[in-house]
Protein backbone atom coordinates (compact mmCIF):
# COMPACT_ATOMS: atom_id res chain seq x y z
CA UNK A 1 0.00 0.00 0.00
CA UNK A 2 1.35 3.73 -1.20
CA UNK A 3 1.23 5.53 2.49
CA UNK A 4 2.10 9.08 0.74
CA UNK A 5 -0.97 8.51 -1.39
CA UNK A 6 -3.18 7.05 1.60
CA UNK A 7 -1.80 10.32 4.03
CA UNK A 8 -2.96 13.02 1.58
CA UNK A 9 -6.01 10.85 1.03
CA UNK A 10 -6.74 11.61 4.91
CA UNK A 11 -5.38 15.26 4.88
CA UNK A 12 -7.80 16.05 2.05
CA UNK A 13 -10.56 14.64 4.28
CA UNK A 14 -9.81 15.92 7.35
CA UNK A 15 -9.26 19.45 5.49
CA UNK A 16 -13.03 19.95 3.95
CA UNK A 17 -14.81 18.24 7.21
CA UNK A 18 -16.50 19.94 10.24
CA UNK A 19 -15.11 18.98 13.86
CA UNK A 20 -17.33 16.23 14.17
CA UNK A 21 -16.10 15.11 10.75
CA UNK A 22 -12.55 15.15 11.77
CA UNK A 23 -13.56 13.38 15.51
CA UNK A 24 -15.23 10.59 13.02
CA UNK A 25 -12.22 10.38 10.73
CA UNK A 26 -9.73 10.01 13.71
CA UNK A 27 -12.23 7.06 14.83
CA UNK A 28 -12.25 5.07 12.13
CA UNK A 29 -8.54 5.28 10.91
CA UNK A 30 -7.47 4.59 13.94
CA UNK A 31 -9.53 2.47 15.92
CA UNK A 32 -11.54 0.77 13.32
CA UNK A 33 -8.90 0.77 10.35
CA UNK A 34 -5.90 0.11 12.40
CA UNK A 35 -7.79 -2.48 14.99
CA UNK A 36 -8.64 -4.45 11.87
CA UNK A 37 -5.73 -4.28 10.14
CA UNK A 38 -3.25 -4.95 13.29
CA UNK A 39 -5.19 -7.57 15.44
CA UNK A 40 -8.58 -8.77 14.04
CA UNK A 41 -7.52 -10.38 10.94
CA UNK A 42 -4.55 -12.45 12.97
CA UNK A 43 -7.48 -13.12 15.80
CA UNK A 44 -9.97 -14.28 12.77
CA UNK A 45 -6.98 -16.21 10.65
CA UNK A 46 -7.69 -19.75 12.18
CA UNK A 47 -11.38 -19.59 11.58
CA UNK A 48 -11.96 -22.83 9.44
CA UNK A 49 -8.91 -24.12 10.74
CA UNK A 50 -9.38 -24.92 14.00
CA UNK A 51 -13.30 -25.32 14.15
CA UNK A 52 -13.56 -28.78 15.39
CA UNK A 53 -16.25 -31.59 15.88
CA UNK A 54 -16.62 -34.78 17.75
CA UNK A 55 -16.50 -36.50 14.76
CA UNK A 56 -14.83 -38.00 11.57
CA UNK A 57 -18.01 -38.18 9.12
CA UNK A 58 -17.11 -36.26 5.78
CA UNK A 59 -18.43 -33.33 5.35
CA UNK A 60 -19.74 -32.54 8.63
CA UNK A 61 -17.51 -29.77 9.39
CA UNK A 62 -18.02 -28.18 6.81
CA UNK A 63 -21.28 -27.22 6.53
CA UNK A 64 -21.72 -26.72 10.58
CA UNK A 65 -19.42 -23.93 9.53
CA UNK A 66 -21.48 -22.90 6.92
CA UNK A 67 -24.40 -23.05 8.71
CA UNK A 68 -23.26 -20.98 12.00
CA UNK A 69 -20.66 -18.88 10.03
CA UNK A 70 -22.34 -17.89 6.66
CA UNK A 71 -20.37 -15.26 6.28
CA UNK A 72 -17.13 -14.19 7.83
CA UNK A 73 -16.55 -11.08 10.71
CA UNK A 74 -13.33 -10.34 8.52
CA UNK A 75 -14.92 -9.96 5.09
CA UNK A 76 -18.12 -8.04 6.80
CA UNK A 77 -15.89 -5.70 8.56
CA UNK A 78 -14.11 -5.23 5.60
CA UNK A 79 -16.90 -4.38 3.18
CA UNK A 80 -18.26 -2.18 5.89
CA UNK A 81 -15.22 -0.38 6.26
CA UNK A 82 -15.17 0.13 2.40
CA UNK A 83 -19.20 1.63 2.36
CA UNK A 84 -18.23 4.17 4.73
CA UNK A 85 -15.22 5.61 3.78
CA UNK A 86 -15.96 5.95 0.13
CA UNK A 87 -18.80 9.52 0.82
CA UNK A 88 -15.52 10.95 2.23
CA UNK A 89 -14.05 10.85 -1.07
CA UNK A 90 -17.30 11.98 -2.83
CA UNK A 91 -16.91 14.78 -1.38
CA UNK A 92 -13.16 15.41 -2.25
CA UNK A 93 -14.00 14.57 -6.13
CA UNK A 94 -16.52 16.80 -5.62
CA UNK A 95 -14.56 19.93 -4.35
CA UNK A 96 -11.39 18.82 -7.10
CA UNK A 97 -14.37 19.30 -9.63
CA UNK A 98 -15.30 22.63 -7.98
CA UNK A 99 -11.50 23.61 -9.14
CA UNK A 100 -11.05 22.36 -12.20
CA UNK A 101 -14.48 24.41 -13.44
CA UNK A 102 -13.15 27.43 -11.73
CA UNK A 103 -9.60 27.05 -13.57
CA UNK A 104 -11.75 26.75 -16.39
CA UNK A 105 -13.29 29.65 -15.89
CA UNK A 106 -10.76 31.96 -15.35
CA UNK A 107 -8.61 30.66 -18.31
CA UNK A 108 -11.46 31.41 -20.28
CA UNK A 109 -12.50 34.69 -18.74
CA UNK A 110 -9.46 35.71 -18.29
CA UNK A 111 -7.43 36.23 -14.49
CA UNK A 112 -8.96 39.72 -13.65
CA UNK A 113 -12.21 37.92 -13.91
CA UNK A 114 -14.81 37.09 -10.79
CA UNK A 115 -14.13 33.31 -9.84
CA UNK A 116 -16.87 30.68 -9.85
CA UNK A 117 -16.05 29.23 -6.67
CA UNK A 118 -14.31 32.10 -4.62
CA UNK A 119 -14.25 28.97 -1.94
CA UNK A 120 -14.38 25.78 -3.68
CA UNK A 121 -14.13 23.95 -0.13
CA UNK A 122 -16.44 25.76 1.65
CA UNK A 123 -19.93 23.77 1.66
CA UNK A 124 -22.22 25.70 -0.32
CA UNK A 125 -25.03 24.58 -2.85
CA UNK A 126 -24.41 21.42 -4.12
CA UNK A 127 -21.50 20.57 -2.18
CA UNK A 128 -23.62 20.99 1.19
CA UNK A 129 -26.19 18.37 -0.36
CA UNK A 130 -22.90 16.05 -1.07
CA UNK A 131 -21.59 16.20 2.34
CA UNK A 132 -25.11 15.95 3.92
CA UNK A 133 -25.78 13.03 1.87
CA UNK A 134 -22.21 11.36 2.40
CA UNK A 135 -23.22 11.86 6.30
CA UNK A 136 -26.71 10.20 5.98
CA UNK A 137 -24.92 7.11 3.79
CA UNK A 138 -22.74 6.73 6.77
CA UNK A 139 -24.56 6.25 9.38
CA UNK A 140 -27.23 4.01 7.09
CA UNK A 141 -24.41 1.75 6.45
CA UNK A 142 -23.11 1.44 9.59
CA UNK A 143 -26.72 0.80 11.05
CA UNK A 144 -27.40 -2.21 8.73
CA UNK A 145 -24.29 -3.73 9.21
CA UNK A 146 -24.86 -3.89 12.61
CA UNK A 147 -28.42 -5.15 12.11
CA UNK A 148 -26.71 -7.59 9.82
CA UNK A 149 -24.23 -9.06 12.68
CA UNK A 150 -27.10 -9.17 14.84
CA UNK A 151 -29.44 -11.44 12.54
CA UNK A 152 -26.04 -13.47 11.78
CA UNK A 153 -24.51 -13.81 15.32
CA UNK A 154 -27.40 -13.36 18.01
CA UNK A 155 -26.27 -10.42 20.48
CA UNK A 156 -22.97 -10.22 19.02
CA UNK A 157 -21.56 -13.08 20.98
CA UNK A 158 -19.96 -16.49 19.73
CA UNK A 159 -20.64 -19.20 21.98
CA UNK A 160 -17.77 -21.80 22.56
CA UNK A 161 -19.71 -24.69 21.55
CA UNK A 162 -22.35 -24.99 19.33
CA UNK A 163 -24.16 -28.02 18.00
CA UNK A 164 -25.06 -29.09 14.58
CA UNK A 165 -27.60 -31.91 13.61
CA UNK A 166 -27.45 -30.63 9.86
CA UNK A 167 -26.82 -33.44 7.14
CA UNK A 168 -24.44 -35.38 6.53
CA UNK A 169 -23.97 -35.31 10.25
CA UNK A 170 -24.94 -39.07 11.49
CA UNK A 171 -26.60 -37.36 14.57
CA UNK A 172 -26.09 -34.43 17.12
CA UNK A 173 -22.61 -32.96 17.10
CA UNK A 174 -20.25 -30.98 19.60
CA UNK A 175 -18.66 -28.23 17.54
CA UNK A 176 -15.70 -26.18 19.06
CA UNK A 177 -14.88 -22.20 17.87
CA UNK A 178 -11.33 -21.27 18.68
CA UNK A 179 -10.62 -18.34 20.68
CA UNK A 180 -14.33 -17.39 21.20
CA UNK A 181 -13.81 -15.30 24.13
CA UNK A 182 -10.71 -12.94 21.94
CA UNK A 183 -13.33 -12.78 19.04
CA UNK A 184 -16.39 -11.76 21.45
CA UNK A 185 -14.10 -8.89 22.78
CA UNK A 186 -13.23 -7.84 19.38
CA UNK A 187 -16.50 -8.06 17.89
CA UNK A 188 -18.00 -5.66 20.74
CA UNK A 189 -15.00 -3.87 20.35
CA UNK A 190 -15.90 -2.61 16.85
CA UNK A 191 -20.04 -2.55 17.75
CA UNK A 192 -19.32 0.35 19.93
CA UNK A 193 -16.95 1.93 18.03
CA UNK A 194 -19.58 1.97 14.85
CA UNK A 195 -22.12 3.20 17.24
CA UNK A 196 -20.00 6.43 18.18
CA UNK A 197 -19.42 7.04 14.42
CA UNK A 198 -23.26 6.78 13.66
CA UNK A 199 -23.71 9.23 17.05
CA UNK A 200 -21.29 11.69 15.26
CA UNK A 201 -22.67 11.10 11.53
CA UNK A 202 -26.24 12.03 13.22
CA UNK A 203 -24.75 14.80 15.07
CA UNK A 204 -22.78 16.49 12.27
CA UNK A 205 -25.78 16.10 9.69
CA UNK A 206 -27.77 17.93 12.57
CA UNK A 207 -25.13 20.18 13.28
CA UNK A 208 -24.89 21.65 9.53
CA UNK A 209 -28.99 21.78 9.09
CA UNK A 210 -28.88 24.22 11.79
CA UNK A 211 -26.37 26.33 10.65
CA UNK A 212 -27.72 26.39 7.79
CA UNK A 213 -31.41 27.00 8.74
CA UNK A 214 -29.61 29.81 11.15
CA UNK A 215 -28.27 31.86 7.68
CA UNK A 216 -31.28 31.90 6.34
CA UNK A 217 -32.98 33.20 9.45
CA UNK A 218 -30.38 35.54 9.25
CA UNK A 219 -30.79 36.39 5.92
CA UNK A 220 -34.57 36.74 5.72
CA UNK A 221 -34.42 38.85 8.97
CA UNK A 222 -31.47 41.62 7.12
CA UNK A 223 -33.84 41.35 4.15
CA UNK A 224 -36.48 42.76 5.72
CA UNK A 225 -34.90 45.09 8.08
CA UNK A 226 -33.70 47.10 4.83
CA UNK A 227 -37.05 46.70 3.39
CA UNK A 228 -38.28 48.66 6.56
CA UNK A 229 -35.89 50.85 6.71
CA UNK A 230 -36.21 51.92 3.07
CA UNK A 231 -40.11 52.10 3.29
CA UNK A 232 -39.68 54.45 6.28
CA UNK A 233 -37.43 57.01 3.73
CA UNK A 234 -39.47 56.79 1.28
CA UNK A 235 -42.37 58.02 3.55
CA UNK A 236 -39.99 60.73 5.09
CA UNK A 237 -39.50 61.83 1.64
CA UNK A 238 -42.73 61.95 1.04
CA UNK A 239 -44.23 63.74 4.28
CA UNK A 240 -41.81 66.55 3.60
CA UNK A 241 -42.82 66.63 -0.70
CA UNK A 242 -46.62 66.99 1.01
CA UNK A 243 -45.51 69.44 3.72
CA UNK A 244 -44.12 71.99 0.97
CA UNK A 245 -46.97 71.69 -1.60
CA UNK A 246 -49.18 72.66 0.99
CA UNK A 247 -47.36 75.53 3.15
CA UNK A 248 -46.99 74.06 6.36
CA UNK A 249 -43.81 74.10 8.51
CA UNK A 250 -41.05 71.61 8.33
CA UNK A 251 -38.95 71.14 11.39
CA UNK A 252 -35.58 69.88 10.26
CA UNK A 253 -32.89 69.11 12.64
CA UNK A 254 -30.41 71.65 14.20
CA UNK A 255 -27.49 70.42 11.66
CA UNK A 256 -29.94 71.24 9.19
CA UNK A 257 -28.66 73.95 6.58
CA UNK A 258 -30.19 76.45 5.17
CA UNK A 259 -30.26 76.46 0.70
CA UNK A 260 -28.72 79.53 -0.51
CA UNK A 261 -30.01 81.43 -3.01
CA UNK A 262 -26.83 82.23 -5.92
CA UNK A 263 -26.38 85.67 -6.46
CA UNK A 264 -26.93 87.10 -9.51
CA UNK A 265 -24.12 88.35 -11.55
CA UNK A 266 -23.64 92.12 -13.23
CA UNK A 267 -25.18 90.85 -16.72
CA UNK A 268 -27.82 89.69 -15.32
CA UNK A 269 -28.68 92.65 -13.18
CA UNK A 270 -28.56 95.00 -16.17
CA UNK A 271 -30.61 92.56 -18.21
CA UNK A 272 -33.27 92.69 -15.44
CA UNK A 273 -33.21 96.57 -15.44
CA UNK A 274 -33.75 96.64 -19.50
CA UNK A 275 -36.82 94.49 -19.07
Amino acid sequence: MNWGVFEGLLSGVNKYSTVFGRIWLSLVFIFRVMVYIVAAERVWSDDHSDFDCNTRQPGCRNVCFDHFFPVSHIRLWALQLILVTCPSLLVIMHVAYRKAQDQKHRQAEGQGKLRLYPNPGKKRGGLWWTYLFSLIFKATVDVVFLYIFYRFYKNYTLPSVVRCEIPPCPNIVDCYISRPTEKNIFTFFMVITACVCILLSLMEACYLVGKRCREKLSTRKGSRRDERLLDKDCCCAHGEQSGLELGRQIFHGTDYKLPIAPIPTSSQKGTDAVS
